[in-house]
């Protein structure tokens, strides 16, 4: 949406505004004006006109202006019906030089997971890729990730699921707790609080990154959201919001979302020490595997900027920076 187009919005949304008058505070023509209304109208915005000028009836229920309309946090947004994957478009976009862009779709047709697993993205979910050049060094942008995923979930537990994070990237609702969904909703996530360990999937993270040695060139975080979507089109072990508590305004989740996610990305320490306050991972005994190892034990903490601390039984601490993690029951 372009800056005039946000203008125009904005002056509507405080009430009844004559043609002329809206004219001239944004100093432009009224056939400008009316362009731009006629737009905003093409983009779902209900704007009528009366004797005392325009009048803003109602937003469209989701898509890129209705997201940008209200948002507090500097981004733009690109919404499509459907597109293959949000992350291959935002790369595209981070390759011509874009910033602070996030991709959002309805439904995508090649979506995929970490180590290029399926995912599914029907319509009604919530798929977004945000596209960053943050002033990181590059081993500093595993913190994103961890932003993301308490963003996600934030976002999650003010909609009133009882969301909780498993290292790296997914967040997850835990049966118990699906019972009790909706208790939470006045809750502050800030608090964290001990929902209880494990459970379905409700959302996952994937980031991809470009640079050099000593500098991120950009950043791509996508979030894979099951938010208004039947269970019956979802991998098995896998849950969504609908499931939980129920349909969602999903242009109200996803400005939560990036507007967490604005307040976090700027303060990389701080989104580390979030994400453990709504870990489901830490105390619990878990399995990682990496390429050449696997490690068993209990996980203790997750270090700057993401990597799992897990104490083996022989009271050896590894630090694990990328793998697959299982939760275990208690030995």
């Amino acid at each position: 949406m372009n800056d005039t187009r946000r203008a125009v919005l904005d002056a509507l949304a405080d009430g009844p505004v004559p043609g002329p008058e809206l004219a001239d505070s944004l100093g432009v023509s009224r056939n400008a004006v009316w362009k731009h209304v006629e737009a905003l109208r093409d983009a779902g915005f209900e704007v009528t006109s009366d004797d005392d000028g325009y009048v803003l009836d109602a937003l469209p229920e989701y898509g890129g202006p209705a997201v940008e309309f209200g948002l507090d946090a500097p981004f733009g947004v690109e919404y499509h019906d459907a597109v293959g994957s949000t992350n291959d478009r935002a790369r595209e976009l981070a390759t011509e030089g874009a910033a602070d862009v996030a991709v959002l779709a309805d439904e995508q047709t090649g979506s995929r997971g970490r180590l290029d697993r399926e995912w599914s993205a029907p319509s009604g979910g919530v798929w977004a890729s945000v596209v960053l050049r943050p002033d990181l060094p590059p081993a500093h942008a595993p913190a994103l990730t961890l932003a993301a995923a308490v963003a996600t979930t934030d976002a999650a537990r003010e909609a009133g699921v009882p969301a909780e994070i498993k290292w790296p990237n997914d967040v997850l609702v835990s049966e118990s707790n699906e019972e009790t969904a909706g208790d939470i909703s006045e809750s502050r996530p800030e608090t964290g609080g001990t929902p209880s360990r494990g459970g379905r999937k409700l959302a996952g993270i994937l980031t991809e990154m470009e640079g050099e040695a000593d500098r991120v060139s950009w950043v791509v975080v996508g979030v894979g959201v099951n938010a208004n979507v039947s269970t019956d089109d979802l991998p098995e072990g896998a849950t969504s919001i609908r499931e939980a508590v129920g349909d969602i305004d999903r242009r109200a989740f996803v400005q939560r979302f990036l507007e967490r996610f604005d307040e976090l990305r700027a303060d990389p320490e701080k989104a580390v020490e979030a994400w453990r306050e709504r870990s489901a991972t830490l105390g619990q005994r878990v399995r990682v595997e990496m390429p050449n190892r696997e490690v068993v034990g209990e996980a203790v903490d997750v270090a700057f900027p993401g990597a799992l601390v897990v104490e083996t039984d022989d009271g050896e601490r590894v630090r694990v920076h990328a793998g697959d993690c299982e939760h275990l029951r208690p030995v």
